[in-house]
């Protein structure tokens, strides 16, 4: 029986690091380019490359462009937030009737607008705390072991080709509950990549700033419950300390997106939690504040703030 193919729209750090695992796992990958420009520039490589523990791997991964007329059954949506509707509205006209997209995006907000663009297509949510990063172009380095949890909102069964990611090395859970996931993950980014902004410094200098940190999962914690999800508000400090100790001298993606003038995506983090808390009446000043002093540092740099 063939395999079906991965198609990888976004070859980002995340996108590139699922997509060589896969390849090397001998899987059927593509990789979606968004034009004809950047299909050259990957041809001109010998194809994409993976640096894991200081050994680089390439791997001969086809490559196409959004307007292909390949039909696609197994999406996976690794671009960031902000541009994941218009990646996705790109292809939609290629998704077959039973495709399944995944959807690999930071924060909240995104995977619902374009589940809502796909209605006939499988959206299943992915919340990755694996840390990768582009060393340069179409070369990604795995830079931190983590984990991805995947999961549907209708909570149906688990798709068959989890098989497949475990084949690829690739750690991941089938959870009924992946909203819980979500939430949480996007308060541990709430609480540290702002900061990690406003302090212009490393994840492990918060360390010096434990009250504001403190102040601020008391806070999110408040608008997890107001949210009905009180499992991702659990034990919330304590794992935003962790996150701090464990990658003290990495740079927050934030951090790094404004450093190289790059936009940020507040509008699915700080923007979420602050628009989800006013909609419940929920009081969130200090997220509300928080959101402001970055929108000022974001325009200081001339930045899109949203």
């Amino acid at each position: 029986m063939s395999r079906v193919c991965w198609h990888v729209l976004g070859a980002g750090s995340l996108g590139s690091l699922w997509a060589t695992r896969l390849a090397r796992a001998g899987l059927p990958v593509r990789l979606i380019l968004r034009d004809e420009a950047r299909l050259a520039a990957y041809n001109a490589q010998a194809g994409l490359t993976l640096n894991e523990n200081g050994q680089r791997q390439t791997f001969a991964i086809p490559a196409q462009t959004v307007s292909a007329d390949e039909p696609i059954q197994r999406l996976l949506v690794a671009c960031k937030a902000y541009d994941a509707e218009h990646a996705v509205a790109a292809v939609a006209h290629r998704l077959t009737d039973r495709a399944e997209v995944l959807l690999l995006q930071n924060g909240l907000g995104s995977q619902d607008a374009v589940a809502a663009m796909i209605p006939g297509a499988r959206c299943i949510f992915v919340s990755s705390t694996e840390g990768a990063y582009r060393d340069e172009d179409w070369s990604v380095v795995f830079a931190g072991q983590g984990f991805n949890w995947l999961g549907d909102t209708p909570q149906g069964a688990a798709p068959v080709w989890l098989d497949e990611l475990k084949q690829a090395g690739i750690p991941h859970q089938w959870t009924a509950d992946i909203a819980e996931h979500l939430w949480r993950k996007l308060a541990l980014n709430c609480a540290i990549n702002p900061l990690t902004v406003l302090h212009q410094c490393r994840n492990g200098e918060l360390q010096a700033h434990a009250e504001e940190v403190t102040a601020l999962c008391a806070e999110l914690g408040h608008v997890l419950h107001c949210c009905g999800q009180p499992g991702a508000a659990e034990g919330l400090l304590d794992q935003v300390q962790q996150v701090i100790a464990a990658t003290a001298a990495n740079y927050s993606s934030m951090y790094q997106d404004v450093a190289q003038g790059r936009r940020t995506e507040i509008r699915y983090l700080l923007g979420h939690v602050c628009a989800t808390a006013a909609t419940l009446d929920c009081p969130a000043p200090t997220l509300n504040l928080l959101r402001l002093r970055l929108i000022e540092h974001l325009n200081a740099r001339g930045l899109p703030n949203d």
